[in-house]
This record gives structure tokens, C-alpha cells and sequence, in this order.
């Protein structure tokens, strides 16, 4: 008897091999944001061990991680990392659905911006340095809607750049004047 397994079944089950993390400078200005997080995936049990792995050696223990449940779609209670269990717990409306707070007996908190894992690239970029800009005072909310208001504004000048190159209103209000 043989048996086969699917590899996208395996893959799914594995946790990410690096966090990508992007970190304030360290012994700068405090902002309201220590930096982003842009996890693989909306699965809370396989980003965080990866996520602690990332942090614990420099940073310090993480105990605790707070989340917003607006766009975890499980929140466990305990998760399983590398030499230890880290409780999860969640905030409807006393904490920003963008953020995830992560606590430590030895250091304190730590307040990420959470980029959702199917954001392009360059917006992931693009938000990871703003999130770790020295002093910076926008809320993980903030800068996701700062994001959002900047790429649909350059979305609109290209559609009417676009617009006015192909033959668009202006040159069709042109030409109609010039023939009477």
C-alpha cells in the first residue's frame, strides 16, 4: 500500500521559516509604534513562534501578546514557542486591529504595527520604515489609512494620466470646440 501526501498540505502546517520584522533604532525617540510585523499568515499558532524566535534572544522573553480579534480569525489561548508558552489574549475595542502588543517580564511591552500578509511588497516596505521612524506619533491605524489614502491617490493621478494620454476628455473637449 502506498500513501501520498500533498506538499501544499505539509507547507501549510510549518511554521515560516524568519520573521519579518522591522525594528525602531534601538535607545531612539520613543514613537507610539516600536515597529511592523508581516506575518505570512493569519494563523496566530504558526506566526508566533516565529515571530518569538525573532525577538526573545534580543529582546527578552515574550510572555504575553495581545490582539485585536478583528483580523485573527482563531486567537488561541496558549501557544507553544521555543522553551516556553506564550498566552495569547485579545481586545475588541481597547486596542487597534492593526497592532499587536507584545509583553516581557524582564523588558516591558513592545507595540507592533501588523501589516496583513497579503500586502504587496513595496506597501510592506513602504509601512515598515514608517513604523519605525524615531518618534514617530501615527497609530498602527494611522499609517495603514495614510497608506491606503496615498496608494489610491496615485492610483488616480495614473488613471487620469492614462486617461489624458490616450485621447481622454480633454482632447475630445478640444476638438469638438474646434469644429464649431
Amino acid at each position: 500500500m502506498t500513501a501520498t501526501i500533498d506538499s501544499t498540505i505539509i507547507k501549510e502546517h510549518l511554521p515560516s521559516a524568519t520573521a519579518r520584522l522591522s525594528l525602531a533604532p534601538a535607545n531612539s525617540v520613543p514613537g507610539l509604534l516600536d515597529g511592523a510585523w508581516w506575518p505570512r499568515s493569519r494563523d496566530l499558532l504558526r506566526e508566533i513562534p516565529t515571530l518569538t524566535d525573532a525577538l526573545d534572544a534580543h529582546w527578552g522573553r515574550i510572555t504575553r501578546v495581545t490582539v485585536n480579534p478583528a483580523h485573527w480569525p482563531v486567537i488561541p489561548h496558549k501557544v507553544p514557542v521555543t522553551g516556553h508558552t506564550v498566552h495569547v489574549g485579545w481586545f475588541a475595542d481597547e486596542q487597534d486591529p492593526n497592532k499587536v502588543i507584545l509583553l516581557s517580564y524582564t523588558v516591558g511591552r513592545m507595540d507592533l504595527l501588523v501589516i496583513p500578509p497579503e500586502t504587496e511588497p513595496s506597501v510592506a516596505t513602504r509601512l515598515m520604515a514608517a513604523a519605525t521612524v524615531p518618534g514617530g506619533i501615527r497609530t498602527a491605524s494611522g499609517l495603514m489609512a495614510h497608506e491606503a489614502m496615498t496608494h489610491d491617490a496615485a492610483d488616480a493621478r495614473s488613471r487620469e494620466d492614462e486617461w489624458e494620454t490616450d485621447g481622454g476628455a480633454a482632447t475630445g473637449i478640444l476638438s469638438s470646440a474646434v469644429k464649431r
